[in-house]
């Protein structure tokens, strides 16, 4: 490739004249959108399969409570939304208490906290697209052996040992594609890209749970086997057209169009990373010492112990106090991430227009988004802890809007990193995703303490009032401390010296030129 050096002044693109819809950036953006649908597909997969994989019949007969007493569950419900119209479950074989089903659903977060930070390093040094992909490929390799696992060691060791493993390979995604958007997003664009490909992740929730519960009840290979056979599948078929279509920054894509090109580089020119590849100078220091990334860290350990909380254990709170059947558990535990994918949406478009149009500056914008995003939800869980199964619909309302209106912190501290520090933003995820990833595990452990006993309103009300604290805490400390100011720590002392293939663009103003197919 030959250099070419930029005056930025006299080469200004007008944005409206850089194609949208058929743009190189917006494709990626799809690719990444389908990339995280299934990376939670991988992630909470288990939180259905485990539901028709454990047999609680025998669980409850035999677990007597710390009276010495057995276990008394609910009764009296289960007809209100059960499209079968009876709570009975169809026992699985494996006889795990809750002490066990806390760590099966945990054991994920103990190898996602493990590469966050690794991830987020190796993204910004060789480039986002490799550490993306290879991670969901080995991801699927463990899913594709998780039956296995399971029916060779009934106790469950080796079943967690995998779901460490799937969590491993999960936890570079996500910096990796905040080290992709580093490279690729525009300013004044990058929340509604950043959401609109993080978004995918809600999808795979919505997806997951519906599909899962009815394989688990009608699937091949004895049920609950074929949502990893069949999810580890379609994992692979995304993998191989990610390492075809995709490339880490706009001067390496080959069928990008120039004007696009050009905007995209221009438009980060402040900001912007020597080539991956080279020795990485991060200013850990500064970073360490820095509020906003403080900020970013407490919001997105309480962001994560909500969501956590409601993730891994919807299925469970829709099967002990809802009473509903596995197919209808399916079905109403995707409806609010139907209504997540939709909000984050939203709120990436709407705080584009509020920055673009000058109505609340970056700052002011991250940090609205973001405290409405948990204290709402939060009111809705205290009101949640309130409803038992004589009124299923009122449950399922309030779980939607405690699940979906978090939506709005994608565009509060989620690509907050990216406004601070966008060199770095792949290992400022690590940084901030690692410590908030304790959460992962912490929580199901956690719920599952206190919901041992009976599977109860009272003890699920106990769980809705943590949380619900937890988010208003996180809240009121990155008001205080959050910004959305490019940290001066993060400013490329260097001139910038771009390596493509082109010479620089003239462009005609009264004819912009379109490009009328789509490049990814």
């Amino acid at each position: 490739m030959t250099k070419a050096e930029y005056n930025l002044s006299e080469n200004e693109i007008d944005p409206k004249s850089v194609p949208w819809w058929t743009s190189s950036r917006l494709g990626l953006a799809i690719l990444g959108f389908f990339g995280f649908i299934n990376v939670y597909a991988l992630r909470v997969n288990m939180s259905v399969a485990i539901v028709c994989m454990v047999n609680r019949t025998a669980i409850q007969t035999n677990s007597p409570d710390q009276n010495g007493n057995v276990t008394k569950i609910e009764v009296g419900c289960g007809s209100g939304l059960n499209t079968t119209g009876t709570s009975n479950f169809e026992d699985g074989e494996f006889i795990w208490g809750k002490t066990v089903q806390g760590l099966i659903l945990g054991a994920f977060f103990w190898g996602y906290l493990a590469t966050q930070i690794p991830g987020g390093w190796l993204a910004t040094k060789f480039g986002g697209k490799r550490v993306f992909g290879w991670s969901m490929c080995m991801a699927t390799i463990a899913t594709l052996f998780t039956p296995l696992a399971a029916n060779v060691d009934p106790t469950g060791t080796f079943l967690i040992v995998l779901r460490i493993l799937v969590g491993f390979s999960s936890g570079a995604v996500f910096p990796a594609m905040h080290a992709l958007w580093g490279n690729w997003a525009p300013p004044m664009e990058r929340s509604k890209l950043t959401a609109f490909s993080y978004a995918g992740a809600q999808v795979g929730n919505v997806i997951t749970f519906p599909l899962a519960a009815v394989l688990c009840k009608y699937g091949f290979a004895g049920g609950w086997p074929s949502i990893f056979y069949v999810l580890g599948t379609a994992n692979f078929v995304w993998f191989v057209l990610w390492m075809i279509l995709v490339s880490d920054n706009p001067m390496d894509h080959k069928r990008i169009s120039e004007i696009e090109r050009e905007y995209i580089v221009m438009s980060l020119a402040e900001n912007r990373h020597a080539e991956t590849g080279k020795e990485l100078d991060v200013p850990w220091k500064s970073i360490l010492t820095s509020l906003p990334v403080l900020a970013i860290v407490v919001s997105n350990i309480t962001s994560d112990w909500g969501a956590y909380t409601l993730l891994t254990n919807i299925p469970t709170y829709m099967s002990e106090v809802l009473k509903l059947d596995i197919t209808s558990n399916g079905l109403y535990s995707a409806l609010p991430y139907v209504a997540f994918w939709a909000m984050i949406n939203i709120a990436g478009w709407m705080a584009d227009f509020f920055r673009e149009r000058r109505l609340m500056n970056t700052t002011m914008t991250r940090k609205i988004f973001d405290s409405f995003g948990k204290i709402v939800p939060a009111l809705m869980l205290i009101c949640l802890g309130y409803v038992d199964c004589t009124t299923p619909t009122l449950a399922i309302v309030l779980l939607i809007l405690a699940v979906s209106l978090t939506g709005f912190q994608y565009s509060g501290f989620l690509v907050n990193h990216v406004d601070i520090a966008p060199p770095y933003a792949g290992i400022l995820f690590g940084i901030t995703n690692s410590i908030a990833s304790v959460t992962g595990f912490i929580s199901p452990s956690v719920v599952g303490a206190i919901t041992n006993e009976a599977q109860t309103r009272d003890e699920w009300q106990k769980v809705f009032y943590i949380a619900a604290a937890i988010y208003a805490f996180g809240a009121v400390f990155y008001l205080i401390f959050g910004s959305g100011e490019l940290q001066d720590w993060a400013r490329e002392k260097r001139d910038l010296e771009l390596n493509v293939e082109m010479e620089p663009l003239k462009i005609d103003e009264e004819k912009p030129p379109v490009d009328n197919n789509i490049n990814i």
